[in-house]
């Protein structure tokens, strides 16, 4: 359950954090370094765990938009119900609220909905920071999905490549990563894709790579990966659908829309690389030629 916009109890945090007050700020940021667990205590326990006293933690709640505590914490624990689903309860979840509409027109609303709903949230300066981050010739690109979203990291990396150099791919197995972290330097950049179900392998290597001063861009869901306190830019894509997977078209089009703003930004480069490349694609003979 959430509030009658759609928005997570996290987005509402996020979106409401510049008109808070010093103390709901820190409130704020107490809820969001253990989200969702760190707000199913009870009240006391939530003030004294972020320094807080309990009118704050009211006042705040009153703020998201919530009747009261009682309330804020439905609305967590419903996230936490579906945060940690697995497939089969997520097809029954979408089952009881299907309309009878073909499955292609049901799909396609969700997704478009999903797109909707994440640029409405979008922070524009957030994409651009992480698109200047990740087409910096200076820093190394390091990128790394999970189970699901390996496809996405490798597709991301597949492209990036092209564009410039220093691009590198984590390997699929979890205990090569340390290794990788070998690697990286002071301002190098690890791009993570990590949504529900989070992995816990993704949280360790975020917490290694930011030790050794590596910025962190997050690639997750509404709810939030635990690896948001890690990050410092962070992108929220809805991936909700009526199916037992969730949906990666909205991180697929913001993928696409990184890479084509580092292109922009150095677009002389891109070019030249673009350029070699095609003259090695030739020599392959890889693709067939119309002439």
């Amino acid at each position: 359950m959430t509030t009658s916009d759609d928005r997570t109890v996290a987005e509402l945090i996020r979106a409401a954090f510049p008109d808070l007050t010093r103390a709901e700020r820190q409130l704020a940021d107490a809820i969001l370094e253990d989200y969702p667990i760190s707000g199913l205590g009870s009240i006391t326990a939530l003030s004294e765990s972020s320094g807080v006293s309990t009118p704050t933690v009211l006042r705040m709640a009153r703020k998201l938009g919530f009747d009261g505590f009682t309330h804020f914490q439905a609305s967590l624990r419903g996230e936490l119900k579906m945060m940690i689903s697995d497939p089969v309860a997520r097809r029954e979840h979408w089952t009881d609220e299907l309309p009878h509409a073909h499955i292609l027109n049901r799909f396609a609303e969700a997704v478009s909905d999903n797109l909707r709903k994440t640029l409405q949230r979008m922070d524009v300066e957030t994409f651009d920071a992480a698109t200047a981050l990740l087409a910096d010739p200076d820093r190394a690109v390091f990128v790394v999905g999970g189970r699901v979203t390996h496809s996405l990291a490798d597709y991301f990396f597949s492209l990036l490549q092209v564009i410039r150099d220093g691009a590198h791919l984590l390997p699929p197995n979890a205990n090569i990563w340390p290794h990788s972290v070998l690697g990286m330097k002071e301002g190098d950049v690890l791009l993570i894709f990590d949504i529900r179900r989070y992995e816990r392998e993704l949280l360790s290597l975020a917490r290694m790579a930011r030790a050794r001063g590596v910025t962190i861009v997050l690639m997750t869901d509404q709810w939030g990966s635990p690896i948001t306190t890690q990050a410092a830019h962070g992108f929220h894509a809805r991936i909700e659908v009526p199916s037992a997977w969730d949906s990666t078209v909205v991180l697929t089009y913001l993928v696409e829309a990184l890479l084509a703003g580092i292109q922009a930004l150095h677009w002389d480069t891109a070019r030249r690389r673009m350029n070699e490349l095609e003259g090695l694609l030739d020599e392959t003979a890889m693709f067939k030629k119309f002439t």
